[in-house]
């Protein structure tokens, strides 16, 4: 499978040097498609585009952009199988959780967009004046490999509808799916130059958008590390930069709470899409009196969790994406051993049952103290840590002493202490008892978990400058 083209101006285009990279199936380690890996000649060329097209794409009725999002809700659902299994094939998540999470969730993005926009007022009488908001301009939007195109939806959705135009940059990891997505934005009719997609690594096309001056926000999703570069690389042109960066995400589990039922629970959700998720809650708080109940639970919800072919619609957990992952995994395992913790489940080495592809056992520490490793880098990947705790306060405390502020996590019985709790947590959502993903509250971090928030209007008004007008008739 060759995709060596990239998408600007509203056509599939040549690289202006030709550099070619091959993108390697997690399960096989074997290459299976080449991409082109752009240059900084390429990007200048996306953005020209993207700026010839903002002064008539910003003026267009909101009922024309509806128009054009419904013809892209459209394609994307005629073609969401195929979507999935790229996926699958670029980054290893199951067929059915590819399927069911991955494309779906990000097609939630752009219903989720429509909606918004559909009520949405850009205008407000507000004291003496008006306050008007317009579209911000031209985006640079930088996605990660995890969830491919979740993260493309998230941002280019909102971007779209508020009416910007946009340079898109996916990971060189996991394109593919991205590559396709830009054949549904191109089959939905946007005007040329409105939407643009430029391949390419992170220190070569990602940190050229964080500094192109004909760039006039930039949205990221990635590593913490990553996130403060291109903010550094923004600051010289005053742009606007929107971050979903790192987690560390705590899962307390108060007295009160169903334990096997909690822990099984937490367990689970640690281990999707292969624990390769920012908002996993990787740090479990359990009442220090009930450690053996807890570690018992743990086992057995690792037990139900079957590794394998991620196209077999029997697998709940493919490999991770890489090589390098897998190694890093490892790595945390290895430290989580040399440093004291109690293995409970998993542990170092890929799975005795499968001879090829970056598979790593998931695997639960037990006896965590906070100042370990496992408990204050954030790992990516199927690794979680139990930490006792004597109080609730004492609970709170562990879950705020990270740098990262992404999601927290609280199960409970009565209701209004889980609250309480919730409330104390320092991160941007928090799930109490399991709650299910909402496609439009707020998803963003506290500390260096990054800033500005995605989803909903909160996502919607990241790509809106606010105007106040003075003395106009209302």
């Amino acid at each position: 499978m060759q995709r060596l083209h990239f998408y600007i101006d509203g056509a599939w285009v040549d690289p202006a040097v030709p550099a070619r990279l091959g993108v390697v199936n997690p399960a096989t380690e074997a290459v299976f498609a080449e991409i082109s890996l752009g240059t900084a000649a390429d990007l200048d060329r996306a953005v020209a585009a993207a700026r010839r097209a903002f002064p008539a794409y910003a003026e267009t009725s909101v009922a024309q952009r509806l128009e054009w999002l419904d013809r892209i809700i459209a394609g994307f659902r005629a073609r969401l199988p195929e979507l999935a299994r790229t996926m699958t094939l670029e980054m290893g998540a199951p067929i059915t959780f590819a399927t069911e999470r991955q494309a779906t969730v990000a097609l939630f993005h752009f219903e989720e967009a429509r909606r918004v926009l559909q009520d949405y007022a850009f205008e407000e009488r507000m004291g003496a004046g008006i306050v008007r908001r317009e579209p911000i301009g031209v985006c640079g939007l930088i996605t990660p490999w995890n969830w491919p195109l979740n993260q493309v939806a998230s941002k280019v959705a909102p971007a779209l509808a508020t009416g910007c135009t946009v340079v898109l940059k996916p990971s060189e990891i996991a394109p593919l799916s991205a590559l396709l997505f830009a054949e549904v934005v191109h089959a939905a009719g946007l005007p040329p130059g409105v939407f643009n997609l430029v391949n390419g690594d992170g220190p070569t096309v990602g940190e050229a958008i964080a500094a192109h001056p004909g760039i006039d926000m930039v949205s990221f999703t990635g590593s913490t590390a990553a996130g403060i570069r291109v903010a550094k690389l923004a600051a010289d042109t005053v742009k606007r930069v929107a971050q979903e960066l790192g987690g560390k995400s705590a899962n307390i589990i108060l007295e009160d709470a169903d334990l096997r039922a909690a822990v099984i629970q937490g367990v689970h959700a640690c281990n999707t899409n292969g624990g390769q998720n920012c908002q996993s809650p990787t740090r479990m708080l359990v009442p220090r009196g009930r450690r053996e109940e807890a570690f018992a639970a743990a086992r057995e919800a690792i037990g139900a969790i079957r590794l394998g072919d991620p196209l077999d619609h029997a697998t709940t957990m493919g490999p991770l994406v890489s090589q390098a992952q897998s190694d890093r995994v490892q790595g945390f395992i290895q430290s989580g051993i040399e440093e004291g913790a109690t293995l409970v489940a998993g542990g170092p080495g890929r799975p005795a049952e499968l001879n090829q592809g970056f598979y790593v056992r998931p695997t639960v520490f037990g006896d965590v103290t906070p100042a370990m490793r496992i408990a204050r880098e954030e790992i990516f990947g199927p690794v979680l840590a139990i930490l006792p705790y004597d109080t609730d306060e004492e609970a709170i405390a562990i879950a705020n002493d990270t740098p990262f502020g992404l999601a927290g996590f609280v199960q409970c019985r009565d209701r209004a202490r889980g609250r309480a709790v919730a409330n104390r947590i320092r991160a941007g959502r928090v799930y109490l008892n399991g709650a299910p993903f909402d496609r439009s509250l707020p998803f963003g971090g506290y500390k260096q978990s990054g800033n500005g928030r995605e989803f909903g209007v909160f996502g919607f008004e990241e790509y809106l400058e606010v105007k106040a007008i003075l003395g106009a008739e209302a």
